[in-house]
Parts: structure tokens; C-alpha cells; sequence
């Protein structure tokens, strides 16, 4: 087999060896026409480039890490694409790594993407103790955290106000006459669960009702089957005015075991979830829930985590916090 190199491409494009290097490594200083034409002659050629010796002279390969906590939930898989898309879009690539709510394995996950060399990191964290963040750190790994907020000032992150979330949705709810509100969450060690039960209390209160008009429902998990189990407790228990999720995949298993049971959404109770996934406004009784701009949280977290590798004297550190929006639908109405 003929092994391609980066001088046949020159040849066959017409322009320099350095310039092909700036194509495959920095395309966005090649002007668009000479990028083309580079491109055309690298498909034509079958030229691959010899990963590992460039990632050896570099000390660093054109890759970034992600690791999330469920990739089967739709929010971190929108999240995803946002990061997918800004990083092709600056000749990166992205190697997943899914942590299953798991230290101990996103600790490993962390571990196999310092080995590969990666540029830089972007994380969801699995829980608040981001010490084991300073050893990618260590290796001139940049890490921006992704749905959590910073907690130093020399780190990048982006996130979402859930406090702010959580008091909307329940405002949301009172507004329209609830006098009792089911919140169902996943497991309040999360960040994410307990601010927007803090969120709920705040509407309470500032609605002149106590914190036991708030009844809680705990759940190991935060897919639609646990949402199922926990709708079966609230009937068994009497059912609220309303019920607030802490995400729409708890919403929507809810929502299933509220309809077999003969309960009518919104007119028995009110329904409530969390991040507006594609499935909400699709539903039987489509879901009201508080959407996040999930795209724009991965393609901004990755404009942030390259400038600090491309730009590292001149970078500045950021925290960017998002807010959420109330989208308003049937089971609300």
C-alpha cells in the first residue's frame, strides 16, 4: 500500500506543505477557496493523517473529552451536539465518555482522555468535589465545567440559573390555582434536583404558603419509569393540585400513570417538567416544562474550553449563566 503524505497533497493542490498543515491544524488562517481546494486533493489521495506522531510532536492531539452523567437522557445528548457541531466546526473531534452518575467511573473516563491527550475537557460532574478537575489541570489539560456553575475564578464554566427554574415553574403552577405542589426528583445530591426544589420553596414563599404545601418524592432515578413508580405513591397517597418534575423523561412517566389511572392532566391535577426535550410537546397531553438552551450551553462551553488551549496568555476566564424559559402547554392549562 502507497502511503500518501502531506507533500503529495501539496502537489496535487498546488500550494505548500505548511499550508496543508494549517488545513488539517488551524483551517480557520486558510483562506476558504485554498481550504477547498486542499480538501479536494486530501479525498482524492486518500491522505490520512498519522494521528499519533502528530499528537507526540504537539504533546497534545486535535481532540476534545466530554463526559456527561446519562447519555440516555435527551438533554445531555442535545448538549452533546452543541459541542459536537463547534468543535467540527474548528477541526476538532470529540471522544464521549458516559459516567452513569458514577465518580468512580468518571474518574476512569477522566483518566483514559488525559492517556489520549486530549486538548481539553468538558464536563458534567457527578457530584460538587471537582478536586480530581486539577490533575487534567496538571497535564495542560483546559477543562470547562458544562451545567454547573464555577466555584474559583479560574475556571471556565456555563450554566443554568435552576433556582431561578425551579421558583418559575412552581410561580407557574400557583398562578393557575394550585394550592399543593408534588415535586418529583431525582436524588437531591444531584446539584441540579435540590436547587430547583430550592427554587419551589422560594415561589411558595414568596406566594404566602408554607414549605409543607411542598411535598417531596425522591427517586433513585430520573427516567420515566421512576416517574411511573412515583405517580404511583402520589395516587396511593392523594393526589396535590400539581406536580413539578425535575425533568421531562419524570414528567412523562408521570404523565403515563396519571392517563392509566383515569386522572385528567390539567383538569385533576397539573403537570410540570423540566428542559422542554423534543418528546415534551409531543406527549398525549403535551408537557408544560421550563426549557434550556442545551445547544447553546455545549457550542459556548466549547468556544471557551478552545480559546483557553489556542489562547492560554491572553484567555479570560468565564462563568456564564443561563435562564431558563417557561414554555406553557396543555397539561398547565
Amino acid at each position: 500500500m502507497t502511503t500518501v503524505s502531506i507533500k503529495d497533497v501539496a502537489a496535487r493542490a498546488g500550494v505548500s506543505p505548511g499550508t496543508v498543515s494549517n488545513v488539517l491544524n488551524r483551517p480557520a488562517k486558510v483562506a476558504p477557496a485554498t481550504r477547498e481546494r486542499v480538501e479536494e486533493a486530501i479525498r482524492e489521495l486518500g491522505f490520512v493523517r498519522h494521528g499519533s506522531a502528530s499528537t507526540l510532536r504537539a504533546g497534545h492531539s486535535r481532540t476534545l473529552g466530554l463526559s456527561v452523567i446519562d447519555i440516555g437522557n435527551p438533554f445531555f445528548t442535545d448538549v452533546a451536539a452543541g459541542i459536537e457541531d463547534a468543535a467540527s466546526e474548528r477541526g476538532y473531534a470529540v471522544i464521549l465518555g458516559n459516567s452513569a452518575g458514577s465518580r468512580a467511573k468518571e474518574e476512569r473516563n477522566l483518566r483514559v482522555l488525559a492517556e489520549q491527550r486530549v486538548r481539553g475537557v468538558l464536563i458534567i460532574p457527578t457530584d460538587e468535589d471537582l478536586s480530581r478537575l486539577d490533575r487534567l489541570r496538571e497535564h495542560g489539560i483546559s477543562v470547562v465545567l458544562v451545567d454547573h456553575p464555577a466555584h474559583r475564578p479560574d475556571q471556565c464554566a456555563v450554566a443554568v440559573d435552576d433556582v431561578a427554574g425551579g421558583r418559575t415553574a412552581v410561580a407557574h403552577l400557583l398562578a393557575r390555582g394550585a394550592g399543593s405542589v408534588a415535586y418529583v426528583s431525582g436524588p437531591l445530591t444531584i446539584r441540579q434536583c435540590l436547587e430547583r426544589r430550592q427554587g419551589a420553596l422560594a415561589a411558595l414563599e414568596a406566594a404566602g404558603l408554607g414549605p409543607d404545601r411542598l411535598r417531596v418524592a425522591e427517586m433513585a432515578a430520573m427516567n420515566a419509569r421512576a416517574g411511573e413508580k412515583a405517580a404511583g405513591d402520589l395516587l396511593s397517597g392523594g393526589l396535590p393540585d400539581a406536580v413539578f418534575c425535575a425533568n421531562d423523561l419524570l414528567a412523562l412517566g408521570v404523565l403515563r400513570a396519571l392517563l392509566q389511572a383515569g386522572v385528567r392532566v390539567p383538569d385533576d391535577v397539573m403537570l410540570m417538567g423540566y428542559d422542554d426535550i423534543e418528546f415534551a410537546a409531543a406527549s398525549a397531553v403535551s408537557l408544560s416544562s421550563m426549557r434550556q438552551p442545551t445547544h447553546q450551553l455545549g457550542r459556548i462551553a466549547t468556544e471557551l474550553v478552545l480559546d483557553e488551549c489556542e489562547n492560554p496568555e491572553t484567555h479570560a476566564h468565564q462563568h456564564i449563566m443561563f435562564q431558563p424559559e417557561l414554555v406553557a402547554r396543555e397539561s398547565t392549562r
